[in-house]
């Protein structure tokens, strides 16, 4: 990285309403001498957080499109991923879970489904990205969903209409531009000091599982698939991250811990949280009439997972024709030993510790990617070899700041 490659000179390029808070003005953003935004505004004024969730969503999705050849879709929050996925289709009891049975779904819409449906909770009032261009139906879906905005290659049909109508007029329509390069080396300010780097342009795949370090060695397509995807996944997370995923979609995002383990721990509850869902006690909740459906998505989650406090249980009570009686944690552990099996997780950096592995056997993980590096790595083998793990080394850390 030589002097020439970092002094850049940089044009106003978009005037923005405040920063990351209302009293941090003017604000905006810059592009680099010579080259163009990577995107252009079809409709809304985004914000600052709104381009950073647009611009690493992009990212992410694309590289999931180069990796695995299938449309992909992430659903973003603070700029980390609340969910990630590629097209694969959906069994039925998830298209009821996700509210969409019965509703035509082209490969975008899918991937989104996928995407969104993971983390609910986490995903609204999200900024989504689409790898593939948007049709009529993947819009007509995001017009039911509470969302602030969304970056894709382009639009058919009347999809750019129906997302203009969206939110009185203001939700935001980003047009990313696929033909974008970005500079080799990227700068950041913090504090006065200007930090230039490499730019991160690795990307995973088939490649960085080849290196499997356990008496397991065997990696499925299905699991060298999920594999890839977590490891996009937390590629764009704040670190540090672990990203659990199964058959297409992450189903659980760690992000921004100080401590790995407790990345594997968060991650590992939204998996379980995921998985109990799906359990038919979940589906058959009586619901009265007229609840809307972002009341029952975060009803189904808070009764899953028991929170509640003092006058919120009488509010959620009241959403029912009768009070429903708790999921057992005997059952809740029947059901995740039943449904989360062959999960895949990928974590940003190396296990220091086996704690992180033995949490990750009680969500159903089987197949690891990790860097490895650590002076603990035999540690960590003999623990994956005592649950019957397969993991590979990709060499390559993934923290992202």
């Amino acid at each position: 990285m030589t002097e020439s490659l970092i002094q850049r000179s940089y044009r106003r390029a978009l005037a923005l309403k405040y920063g990351c808070n209302p009293h941090q003005v003017p604000a905006a953003i810059y592009r680099a001498e010579g080259t163009e935004l990577p995107f252009r505004v079809l409709n809304g004024t985004p914000g600052y957080i709104n381009l950073l969730d647009a611009l690493n969503a992009w990212q992410l999705v694309s590289e999931l499109r180069q990796a695995l050849g299938l449309a992909a879709a992430a659903s973003f929050k603070h700029v980390s991923p609340a969910g990630a996925a590629v097209a694969v289709p959906l069994p039925p009891v998830l298209a009821q879970v996700y509210g969409v049975e019965g509703t035509p779904l082209s490969p975008p819409a899918l991937a989104y489904v996928r995407a969104r449906g993971a983390d609910p909770m986490s995903s609204f009032g999200d900024f989504a990205a689409f790898s593939d261009p948007v049709d009529e139906a993947t819009a007509a879906l995001l017009k039911t969903e509470v969302s602030d905005g969304l970056i894709a290659p382009g639009f058919e049909g009347g999809a750019l209409d129906l997302l203009k109508a969206k939110k009185g007029g203001g939700y935001i329509v980003l047009q990313a531009e696929p033909a974008f390069r970005p500079p080799e080396v990227e700068l950041k300010e913090v504090f006065g000091v200007a930090f230039a780097q490499q730019r991160n342009a690795v990307v995973i795949g088939r490649e960085h599982l080849r290196k499997v370090v356990t008496r397991e060695r065997a990696l499925p397509e299905g699991a060298v698939r999920d594999l890839i995807l977590a490891a996009i996944a937390v590629k764009y997370t704040q670190s540090n991250s672990v990203g659990f995923a199964l058959d297409g979609q992450v189903i659980g995002v760690g992000a921004g811990q100080q401590s790995r383990v407790e990345c594997v721990k968060l991650a590992g509850r939204k998996a379980e949280t995921w998985a109990l869902r799906q359990h038919p006690r979940v589906l058959g909740l009586p619901f009265k009439a007229g609840v809307r459906k972002v009341e029952r998505t975060n009803a189904r989650v808070r009764y899953v997972e028991g929170d509640f406090a003092g006058p919120e249980r009488a509010a959620w009570e009241a959403l029912f024709e009768r009070p429903p009686a708790p999921l057992t944690a005997a059952e809740k552990r029947a059901w995740l030993n039943e449904q989360l099996k062959g999960v895949g997780l990928a974590s940003d950096a190396f296990f220091p510790f086996r704690d992180s592995i033995d949490q990750a056997s009680l969500r159903g993980v089987a197949y690891i990617v990790q860097p490895g590096g650590s002076i603990a790595d035999g540690e960590v083998i003999r623990a994956c070899d005592e649950y019957g793990m397969a993991m590979a080394f990709s060499g390559v850390r993934l923290f992202h700041h």
